[in-house]
């Protein structure tokens, strides 16, 4: 009874890996001790993903296997955006579970591991108020997932965005944008850490301030942002939701330096009937006027967006809609989904009409077209020089992320020989593959924000 260490999984996004953070946080802060091995921990908690159908199940995968491999006063909980939404289903397939923590509770982790640990519960404990308080910042708790000299910064959380095809309203309920000084107050803790990249993120980073009546958030934000940390060198924008790119967001990314010129957009379709049954903005006039602005103000901009195939009703002739615009718009990196059914959602009615051979097919002709451009957007780097910020290493190679990579997500740029770890660093391309960019050193540290020469 008198051990006080947990193991954390944590599965799905960056969102919930800062999530995950925070409820390490407020463990170790009441002498909990985090360890790397399951069998050496007495709470074993699995902060999970259930968004879409292969999410689910590879959290009802890990959850299965720990509870299999339970020691005798090993207390498992299940937290998250599974046990949210299918707290009861979870309790069912997954026996031995002793806790279930929804996601708007994170803040509650230790109330739920003390009422454990002391068994002042029969099991499972459940943990899922009706009331909705995702917005809720817990005193002391930084709102961070940190790796290495890289951190995401949770600026707000939930959404009210209507897609057809998304859960994250269920789940996380309508967004709640955190306070600005709060945002700000911990940026300036991240920067006094040492953290050379801060990447902000939300359901929809756009829609920053939205509820606490502020035109243009993300903008002021970033305004406010760069005049505080200009020891930061990078700060990069994810999760941008279409018809929210303002002309004076354009303006404040293009005008610092700071603020990579990197942007993650989902767009979802291209085709204007496909993106009106998902309930998405379907005025594509706005997505070419927007990146063409985008590009002139930011040469170098890397855009990434995500797509999905197989959506219900969607015809080859719409279908190839979307290749046609991939083609012409040749983003840097592009992430790509089949249609995955969720019951509850407003897509419900439609059904997944969509065969699975067919999904698979039309999977296989986008991503065979983008890997071609991904390849020949990499080719176009070869002879330049970019700042890369170093993460790894082995097998005596060095692997680090420039302005066009997101932590995760995207590509790498790989060095020979042992680069200092958790350094920006000057690195010529001298070579490209569908997904990174190999080059070499050619100089030390320059404490530059981004480069590419």
């Amino acid at each position: 009874m008198k051990n006080k260490s947990f193991h954390m999984i944590s599965l799905g996004c960056a969102k919930n890996t800062v999530d995950s953070a925070s409820m390490a946080q407020i463990l170790a802060g009441s002498g909990y001790q985090s360890t790397d091995t399951p069998s050496k921990a007495r709470v074993l908690i699995v902060n999970t993903c259930g968004f879409i159908g292969p999410a689910k199940e590879e959290s009802f995968e890990v959850l299965q296997e720990l509870a299999a491999s339970k020691r005798p006063g090993q207390i498992l909980i299940a937290a998250g955006c599974l046990t949210q939404r299918y707290g009861a289903e979870v309790v069912k397939k997954v026996p031995g579970i002793d806790g279930i923590l929804g996601t708007r509770r994170w803040m509650d982790i230790l109330e739920v591991v003390e009422s454990l640990r002391h068994g002042e519960h029969p099991a499972p404990l459940y943990h899922l108020p009706d009331v909705p308080t995702v917005g809720r910042d817990e005193p002391g708790v930084l709102r961070a997932g940190i790796q290495g000299k890289s951190a995401f910064l949770k600026i707000a959380d939930g959404c009210r965005r209507p897609c057809a095809f998304c859960a994250i309203p269920l789940i996380k309920g309508t967004a709640v944008s955190r306070p600005e000084q709060v945002i700000l107050d911990e940026v300036r803790q991240l920067r006094d850490m040492g953290m050379h990249e801060i990447i902000l993120i939300a359901q929809d980073t756009t829609d920053y301030g939205y509820d606490l009546g502020i035109r243009d958030g993300l903008a002021g934000l970033l305004e406010k942002l760069t005049a505080l940390v200009p020891e930061v060198e990078w700060i990069r924008i994810m999760y941008a939701y279409p018809g929210y790119i303002t002309d004076r967001l354009i303006d404040v990314m293009a005008s610092h330096p700071q603020i990579l010129p990197y942007l993650d957009m989902p767009l979802q379709h291209a085709h204007p009937g496909t993106l009106r049954r998902m309930k998405r903005p379907a005025n594509m006039d706005w997505v070419y006027r927007t990146l063409g602005k985008m590009r002139l103000a930011m040469p170098d901009l890397a855009l990434r967006s995500t797509f999905i195939v197989g959506y219900p009703g969607e015809t080859e002739e719409e279908f190839q809609a979307l290749l046609d615009f991939v083609q012409e718009m040749r983003f840097d990196r592009v992430g790509t989904f089949q249609f995955s059914f969720e019951p509850g959602t407003a897509s419900e009615p439609l059904g997944d009409p969509v065969p699975p051979e067919v999904k698979d097919e039309r999977y296989d002709r986008l991503m065979s077209l983008q890997q071609q451009i991904s390849l020949e957007r990499n080719q176009s780097f070869v002879g330049k020089t970019m700042d890369v910020l170093f993460e790894g290493q082995g097998d005596g190679m060095s692997m680090g992320r420039s302005y066009r990579d997101a932590p995760e997500i995207d590509g790498l740029v790989i060095v020979e020989g042992d680069a200092p770890l958790g350094e920006i660093l000057p690195v010529r391309i001298t070579g490209a593959m569908a997904y990174d960019l190999s080059g070499i050193l050619v100089g030390k540290s320059t404490a530059r924000p981004v480069g590419l020469k």
